[in-house]
């Protein structure tokens, strides 16, 4: 192992995200009583330019009005991106007026870490002035030629960063990819087209002790393409996706919360290798398979999220 590591900077349960746009105040409701463990309420794509200033109005309502810890739900904003007239005007609000209640903040099109830089100063700044005592994080949208070709540089920056989010429809459109679908497959590729660009996002979380978060699957009323999306997802590594309607919380919900067969696994591997040390062996056999400490940190990943599921949902 390097000497050179990067722990996790923070640890979150964020299996599904919730988009929600800023310009429906009942969508927002319902949300705040949804499954989802994150909510993201959004001020950019799914918010026309006329309805900008409203929305932005009825998040910073959102923010303030529900208790959304209570809730057992982590709050973010998307904001605008740096290369509109809307963000740090989004920005200032958000944080002036509600910078002690969202718990992150969402930038789009990250594409240099400059950009995260940007958006960090601001958030400083204006916490300083507000004196919250509370910090909010940062997490980033790579959804771009540029971000893509930037991944590692930008999981390394970014004191406040916690999460790289892949989006999948802008990254399809940068990268120029013959397709209109959002996240689906693509019938003239052999295989799995976002494969490597979501591997590539993944390790680079994983090396900056980021979480890493798969976008969005567009139709939704496809729940079997969507599933077969978030369980790609999740054998890469991603701890969670999107959900861009409520009926896809369940199924996100399902795919990343470890089964209790593969729970119990993981625990007798600990179990069993704690014997195994006892007896002065460095390797033992469980169910006829050998295992070693690399299944023990295998094991241990299932064993963090299935007690972070427990922690955050009472079970």
């Amino acid at each position: 192992m390097s000497h050179t590591l990067y722990p996790v900077r923070q640890a979150r349960l964020q299996r599904s995200e919730l988009a929600v746009p800023g310009s429906n105040p009942s969508f927002i409701d319902k949300a705040a009583e949804s499954a989802a463990d994150f909510v993201f309420l959004d001020l950019e794509d799914a918010v026309a330019p006329p309805d900008k200033e409203a929305a932005r109005k009825n998040v910073v309502a959102a923010l303030n009005d529900i208790d959304w810890a209570a809730k057992g739900k982590t709050v973010s904003v998307r904001i605008n991106g740096l290369d509109t007239q809307y963000m740090y005007r989004d920005v200032v609000d958000v944080m002036e007026q509600a910078g002690d209640r969202v718990h992150t903040i969402l930038v789009p099109k990250v594409g240099v870490p400059a950009d995260l830089y940007c958006v960090e100063a601001l958030i400083s700044q204006i916490e300083q002035a507000k004196g919250f005592s509370s910090q909010v994080g940062t997490e980033a949208l790579i959804e771009t030629a540029l971000g893509m070709a930037n991944v590692e540089a930008i999981a390394a920056s970014g004191g406040r960063l916690e999460a790289l989010h892949f989006g999948v429809a802008d990254y399809a459109a940068s990268t120029r990819a013959r397709t209109v679908s959002i996240g689906g497959l693509n019938p003239h590729y052999p295989g799995d087209q976002w494969h490597f660009a979501l591997s590539r996002m993944i390790v680079a979380c994983r090396a900056y002790g980021l979480r890493a978060i798969d976008g969005p699957f567009g139709d939704f009323s496809d729940p079997d393409g969507f599933l077969d999306g978030a369980r790609r997802a999740a054998a890469l590594g991603a701890e969670g996706k999107w959900a861009i309607h409520p009926s896809q919380v369940a199924l996100v919900n399902e795919v990343f919360t470890p089964p209790p067969a593969e729970v119990e696994r993981a625990r007798r591997i600990v179990e069993e290798l704690r014997k195994a040390e006892r007896d002065g062996r460095g390797a033992a056999a469980l169910d006829g398979k050998m295992i070693d400490a690399a299944s023990e940190r295998m094991a241990r990943t299932v064993i963090t999220m299935d007690d972070a599921i427990r922690a955050a949902t009472g079970v």
